[in-house]
Parts: C-alpha cells; structure tokens; sequence
C-alpha cells in the first residue's frame, strides 16, 4: 500500500517568504530565469551538499527546451502533489535558487529537501537552509525530514 506525501486535506503552502526571499512553486514561466540561474552556477550546484552526487545538474548543462520539460515535469509533481519544487526568488524577483521537497525513493516516509542558490548568491545559501528547515518544521505535516546540513 502507498500512502499520499501530503494528506488530501493538507494546504500546501503557494509562497513563503523569508530573509531576503520568496518562495513560489516552479514552472514553466520560470524557464528562461531558472536555466540562466542554474547554468552559471553548474560547479557551484555541484558542490552544494545534496547534489554532489546526483546527475543534475549536468555538467554540459541543457537546453532551454530540456530545461522546460523538467519544469514541466515539476510543476505536475506539485499539481499531483508528488513533490513540490519552488524557485526562489529575490527581492527584485529574480530567480536565484530552488528548493526540491519530495519522498525519498527508498522510503517514502522520509522526506528528502535538497536547495541550491546560484553561485553569484552564494551568501544566501544558509539563511535559504536555515529557514526552510525551520518552515518544514512548523508548518509541514512530515516527520523525519532529511536536509543536508550546510558546512
């Protein structure tokens, strides 16, 4: 038997705001922003705890169309409430990270949280861990929540 990652009466949160960011569910009108933010930060994402050893972010990068079939692809995980995937975004609403919120494949009562910030915000990338950890705590109905700790 499969249980749901979220129970049907759960009210998944569509913003979040916190130190110097705002949270919103990704997709495909992120796509240009989102493949910018990421693409110029590939060896920094890569060093990141949690994407180390993960394929993505390739190292040659994608195409903008590759890049839209996986916010595609994200933005129907959130819909079928799967997974929920958000971009985050400045002050100036720019796309500078996103977090990844799903169930751990090897046991989907775990709840795996991965983030990246793009290199050029490096600085955010704590405050961005710190606070979502927190905000998963508070507000989130999981129980055993895995999110690499920053160094």
């Amino acid at each position: 038997m499969t249980h749901p990652f979220v129970a049907d009466d759960y009210v998944v949160p569509l913003t979040f705001s916190g130190p110097g960011f705002r949270l919103e569910p990704l997709g495909p009108q992120h796509n240009d922003a989102d493949h910018h933010a990421w693409m110029s930060s590939i060896e920094h994402i890569r060093a990141t705890p949690g994407f180390s050893t993960r394929r993505w972010p390739p190292a040659e990068g994608k195409s903008l169309d590759e890049n839209l079939r996986d916010l595609e692809r994200h933005a129907d995980d959130f819909r079928r409430r799967a997974g929920f995937t958000y971009t985050v975004l400045d002050a100036e609403d720019v796309v500078v990270g996103c977090v990844y919120i799903y169930p751990s494949r090897a046991d989907p009562s775990i709840t795996e949280v991965r983030s990246w910030v793009a290199a050029n915000r490096a600085e955010l990338d704590s405050v961005l861990h710190e606070t979502v950890d927190s905000w998963l705590a508070a507000d989130w109905p999981f129980t055993d929540v895995r999110y690499r700790n920053r160094v």
